[in-house]
């Protein structure tokens, strides 16, 4: 198995971003530790030698947790490009219903942690495996993948766009996430101008107050009722800092979240 020594986070494919937004299809597989996912609809945790797929199009985050001080995953990025070139080279069902859930379980299959094992002669010193073996051995992982739940075809060779959906439902499930309005109107099947005049229709009020409302009425619930610290909630309410979180929150409520704290 992948030895801490060795390699801690190992990515096989293009580089994917650190943002909340999956871009691109990746299987990631945890060595050590643990990751706690979030997806807007549910919670999902790995442990060591488990893994899943997470899908693109989707507003996802994961935390993780190191066990004996250590923690290691490996994540194969499914790209666009590569899909579309294997798509040639494969017979088909794009038939099946897709999840609608950015974690998708997978269940245990000895093939795949003999295919985890069968990476470590690859890598070089730097952690780093070759473009064409990487490529091959993407090919391969696929093929696994597929013939264990051939259903995973029609997620993985679906290279439309979002479809239009109830802005409504996707916002109350999803404001927690530090997305740009592009973002959201993208995954809501919107245009930018059409995201806005939509959201003013639906909330009466514009997507950046209306999200910082949101976060802080949450925020202010779990300060007051949960006795939860601001350092320990303003990431997952989807602030990008304490100090963004603290002035809006004190600009909200009048009193810092401090003091709040401190009548309890």
């Amino acid at each position: 198995m992948i030895r801490a020594s060795e390699i801690k986070s190992c990515y096989i494919g293009p580089e994917i971003s650190p943002e909340q937004f999956v871009a691109e299809h990746f299987f990631l597989y945890i060595a050590k530790g643990k990751i706690h996912g979030y997806d807007g609809h549910c919670t999902a945790t790995l442990n060591p030698g488990e893994y899943c797929l997470v899908r693109k199009n989707h507003l996802a985050r994961y935390n993780k947790e190191r066990i004996d001080d250590q923690f290691e995953k490996v994540v194969i990025i499914f790209d666009e490009v590569f899909l579309k070139k294997a798509q040639t080279e494969l017979d088909l069902d794009l038939s099946a219903p897709k999840p609608d859930y950015a974690f998708v379980p997978l269940k245990h299959d000895e093939r795949v942690p003999e295919f985890m094992d069968s990476l470590m002669p690859y890598y070089n010193s730097f952690g780093k495996i070759d473009e064409r073996v990487a490529q091959e051995k993407r090919m391969e992982l696929l093929r696994i993948l597929l013939t264990a739940r051939p259903s995973l075809a029609s997620m993985f060779f679906d290279f439309g766009k979002p479809e239009k959906i109830d802005l409504e439902a996707f916002m109350n499930r999803n404001y927690k996430f530090n997305a740009s309005i592009e973002r959201f109107a993208y995954l809501t099947g919107r245009s930018r101008s059409a995201f806005k005049r939509d959201f003013k229709d639906l909330f009466n009020d514009t997507p950046n107050r209306w999200l910082i409302r949101k976060r802080l009425k949450e925020a202010y619930f779990l300060i007051t009722k949960k006795q939860e610290k601001p350092s320990t909630i303003y990431l997952d309410l989807g602030f990008e800092n304490l100090s963004h979180f603290s002035f809006a929150f004190k600009k909200a409520f009048g009193q810092s979240a401090a003091q709040l704290l401190s009548k309890r």
